[in-house]
């Protein structure tokens, strides 16, 4: 298979923001952040509550156990012995801190200041103190002693240190931040290379596709081995390749054609000019040379307007001059105007129905002077052409039906295209239409928003073309 001219290395770069493995990358990794996020958010906030409740524990656990002490000795001489173990409590555990407020001075212990005392005036259980010697908060428990003997009521307050849990949720907190940071980086960076992976067939797709080039277009993608995503689009677009070697057929065709119909023309003006020109002639001679010439150049110059107008028309053009008209007055006219062609023939026309639409005139009675003429071109002396117009529900339609030879239905669906021929009897272009007539009428009825169609049985070619039902449309009708 022929290269393409331009090889895909030629190609201009693709932005790097819109390559697909990027904005999946990018994807997932939004995904893989959202996933780490609620994932680390979840697992801090349970682990924050758990060292929250474990102060707690430890203080209830501790004065669980001095609790009975505690309400054992109610003497000044006993209360020593409290004060000795809770200072050994006190070294073993240096987070650790005691206090003991009273109205007695002999039963206070640990040198309580008036945070501790205000703390202690307040309700009983877990409080938060921050002192003066300590960047952290303490966890207080306060609990309330009755009186014992000599004993008088008693404050006591038990007190942790929060420095060991403070760090311990901070280390957490970096532990998951950087985790957290790490598992996007892979994920994103995984992500990437997982895409590229799954985008390969697409690359393999694209590289198939850039060997498909003219002039050879029957070239195709191979669908097979693709996964079910691609390849649909590769049927799509083999689709289309389709479309574009129909077309590109076509057009070859059309500029043969077009070069044909040209080529005669040019070859009878330059062999009449040379003959012309080769010796002497008379006046009368010369006169006839250029009337010839004159010929041949209205045939040009037709070929180019019809031409013209065909291109317009691929461009959508539409019809613009509407106005409401009986059809079968303008087959009537367009009669008229072939009158001469008619009685040269030796061929008859009936006209049966009528309708109303809206139309261009001169654009309908050119597509009626290609009918008849088409019909006119393929009848036998003495036989007669059928004009009939129709009225169904949402279009009208103008027939016309002439006896001849049946026409293959593989040729049918192509009569309308330009220089479109079964074989030389059916050539329309002797009529002066040169291959062009039929194609014209096609583009006049879409300029109105209509169709044509084409039928071969019986012994009789039936030509027509259907138009919008102006009644149907809401446009007043006056016959």
């Amino acid at each position: 298979m022929n290269q393409p001219a331009n090889h895909p290395s030629s190609a201009a770069p693709a932005k790097a923001g819109n390559s697909i493995a990027l904005r999946l990358s990018a994807l997932f990794t939004l995904v893989a952040l959202g996933v780490f996020v609620l994932i680390g958010s979840a697992l801090y906030r349970q682990v924050d509550r758990s060292l929250d409740l474990l102060p707690q524990a430890e203080l209830d656990a501790r004065f669980s156990v001095l609790e009975s002490t505690l309400n054992r000795y109610g003497t000044p001489e006993h209360w020593a012995k409290i004060n000795n173990k809770l200072n050994l409590l006190g070294e073993e555990d240096r987070r650790i801190r005691f206090w003991v407020v009273s109205s007695d001075p002999a039963y206070e212990y640990g040198h309580p200041s008036e945070q501790v005392r205000a703390l202690a005036e307040g309700p009983q259980g877990m409080r938060d103190l921050r002192l003066d010697d300590s960047p952290y908060p303490y966890k207080v428990l306060v609990s309330a002693l009755p009186a014992l003997g000599e004993r008088p009521p008693l404050r006591f307050l038990i007190g942790i240190d929060t420095e060991t849990f403070w760090q311990a949720q901070h280390s957490l907190l970096v532990a998951i931040v950087g985790l957290a940071a790490l598992g996007v980086l892979l994920a994103s960076l995984l992500s990437y290379w997982v895409a590229r992976i799954g985008l390969k067939p697409l690359r393999a797709l694209s590289d198939e596709a850039q060997t498909l080039a003219p002039p050879r277009l029957d070239g195709r993608l191979q669908t097979q081995d693709l996964p079910p995503e691609l390849a649909q689009f590769a049927s799509a677009f083999n689709a289309a390749l389709d479309r574009v070697s129909q077309a590109y057929s076509q057009l070859e065709a059309f500029n043969a054609d077009v070069a044909h119909e040209l080529r005669s023309p040019l070859t009878n003006l330059i062999g009449q000019t040379q003959v012309a020109l080769t010796r002497g002639r008379s006046a009368e001679h010369y006169f006839e040379v250029l009337q010839s010439n004159l010929e041949e150049l209205e045939r040009l110059r037709s070929i180019i307007n019809d031409m013209l107008f065909l291109a317009s028309a691929d461009q959508g053009s539409k019809a613009t001059a509407l106005a409401q008209a009986s059809l079968a007055e303008e087959v009537a006219t367009t009669l008229d105007y072939l009158d001469y062609i008619l009685e040269d023939a030796q061929v008859s026309v009936t006209v049966s129905g009528d309708a109303q639409a809206r139309i261009e005139k001169a654009q309908l009675r050119r597509a009626l002077i290609n009918l008849l003429n088409n019909a006119v071109q393929h009848t036998a002396p003495r036989q007669v052409i059928q004009v009939r117009i129709e009225t169904q529900a949402e279009q009208v339609s103008i027939a016309v039906s002439n006896p001849g030879p049946a026409i293959a239905d593989e040729h049918l669906a192509m009569l309308f295209e330009r220089f479109y021929r079964v074989d030389a009897a059916r050539s329309n272009s002797g009529g002066g239409n040169h291959g062009l007539g039929l194609a014209i009428v096609k583009a006049i009825a879409v300029m109105h928003g209509g169709t044509v169609f084409v039928s071969s049985e019986g012994g009789t070619n039936t030509f027509g073309i259907n138009l919008p039902n102006a009644q149907r449309r809401g446009f007043a009708v006056s016959i």
